[in-house]
């Protein structure tokens, strides 16, 4: 059997957290087994759909690198495929026209509450042997149910919680076809998965009560049954569920944010599955270990401190030709081009930042002008030590322009005016980054040019 799993977004907004996470596992399982990721674009609900949101979801899949096979399918394709397959249900008796007015459902469900019943339907258009059916209403168009099982259990071994089971007397006829002759998800969604051989279904728990009525059209259909695989939600850091509705953040965001796609996997992959202790490692390592196991049961609380360390180590240990064009698109949108001092400007800087936004920040002071807080250069430009500064002004117009000159005319100027290391660097740094805390000063002035950094001198 070759794997297919898939990953099958609803394009009402944009693809966030928790659906990149349930893609990453469909990928990252489909790999590990030699297998097929297709990609599938939900789009029956066309009253909330929209290309902007198709185009995110595709920017997004293709900014965090989770390439499919095939795809992407969308729904709203394939209504002669679901018509076809309904018109076999109805032939079949395994579906059936419902003409209930909106009215006569709320009359329902009313009267079923006030006994103290479960809402459901009651089945009243269900075909049955030597059973009268109402008279056809006129102007009333049908929606087509599911003749669910009446009696018995639904039983699957779940990838993630183990076996489940739910009594097919707690759901009812699911309606498989709206008036308008549009697909519902619980079918639409079986259709798919058995033209496009799907073997495996990762999603979110909140689909575990689809998930009965979904097997029992797959039987219905004399269709062969995916495993699944129901991962709990990501809750917020308020200990709600993350959702598009609340708090979640576009997977885009966090790219336009400065974080790096690789470091968003590892976190995300850690949200609910384990390897050991590892915390870090690479695409391809999670590839390898991924066989669907030590997939946890209980939700994952989304952690921006944790997700911001992990992004820090990533930007730190990425080659400094590989993080300058990331950090120059940052400075671009600011209006800024960079030059090839990117890479060592990257070198220098990057241990102190977490994102590329932090690391454009700081480079932005070599190729903008730079304003110190009032309160720093109250602190550090005081008269005491203006002399100092000029006189290092003096040295460094006539120094050779590298690290090892700059630093021996620093040390120089510490010497004829009885200073220590801090009484001058942080002052300079005021004047020539707009900080008082930098990396090494010889370093950083050695990045700049000549003129510039004595244009700046000046200025005490």
């Amino acid at each position: 059997m070759t794997v297919r799993t898939r990953i099958a977004p609803s394009p009402t907004g944009f693809l966030h957290l928790g659906t990149a996470r349930t893609a990453l596992y469909s990928w990252a399982y489909a790999r590990h087994h030699g297998g097929q990721f297709v990609l599938r674009i939900e789009d029956t609900d066309v009253a909330r759909s929209t290309q902007e949101s198709v185009e995110q979801i595709l920017a997004s899949m293709h900014w965090l690198g989770l390439d499919y096979d095939e795809g992407p399918v969308y729904q709203m394709q394939r209504l002669d495929r679901y018509r076809e397959v309904v018109e076999q249900m109805l032939a079949a008796g395994t579906a059936y026209r419902c003409y209930c007015t909106p009215a006569e459902l709320e009359e329902m469900k009313e009267a079923q509450r006030a006994r103290g019943e479960k809402a459901l339907y009651d089945g009243r258009w269900r075909p049955m042997p030597g059973k009268v059916l109402p008279p056809v209403p006129e102007g009333v168009q049908p929606v087509i149910r599911f003749c669910n099982p009446p009696d018995g259990d639904v039983t699957w071994d779940d990838l993630v919680k183990g076996s489940i089971t739910i009594n097919n007397r707690e759901i009812d006829d699911l309606i498989i076809v709206r008036t308008d002759g549009v697909p519902t998800y619980n079918f639409a969604v079986v259709v798919d998965d058995w033209d496009m051989g799907i073997t495996h279904v990762f999603r979110g728990d909140e689909h575990i009560n689809n998930t009965p009525w979904q097997i029992n059209i797959f039987r219905a259909l004399g269709a062969p049954l995916p495993q699944f695989g129901h991962v709990p939600v990501i809750l917020g850091e308020d200990g709600q569920k993350l959702s598009k509705r609340r708090g979640a953040v576009s997977v885009t965001a966090y790219e336009e944010a400065g974080y790096l796609p690789e470091a968003m996997l590892n976190y995300l992959a850690r949200l609910g599955w384990s390897h050991g202790d590892d915390e870090l490692f690479t695409r391809e390592q999670m590839v390898s270990w991924f066989d669907g196991s030590h997939l946890s049961k209980s939700p994952a609380q989304w952690d921006a401190a944790k997700l911001a360390w992990v992004n820090a180590q990533y930007v730190k240990a990425k080659p400094d030709a590989e993080l300058a064009p990331l950090v120059a698109a940052q400075l671009a949108k600011r209006g800024i081009t960079a030059d090839d001092r990117l890479d060592a400007i990257c070198a220098l800087f990057k241990d102190r930042c977490e994102t590329t936004v932090a690391l454009a920040d700081w480079a932005a002071a070599f190729y903008a002008d730079v304003q110190a807080s009032d309160a720093d250069r109250a602190q550090h430009l005081t008269d005491a030590v203006r002399p100092a500064i000029a006189t290092l002004a003096d040295k460094l117009a006539t120094a050779a322009w590298d690290k090892a000159s700059i630093a021996a005319a620093i040390k120089d100027v510490l010497a004829a005016h009885g200073l220590k290391m801090p009484a001058l660097a942080m002052p300079v740094r005021v004047l020539v980054m707009g900080k008082a805390q930098t990396p090494s000063l010889d370093a950083v002035l050695a990045l700049f040019s000549r003129e510039e950094i004595l244009k700046r001198l000046q200025e005490a």
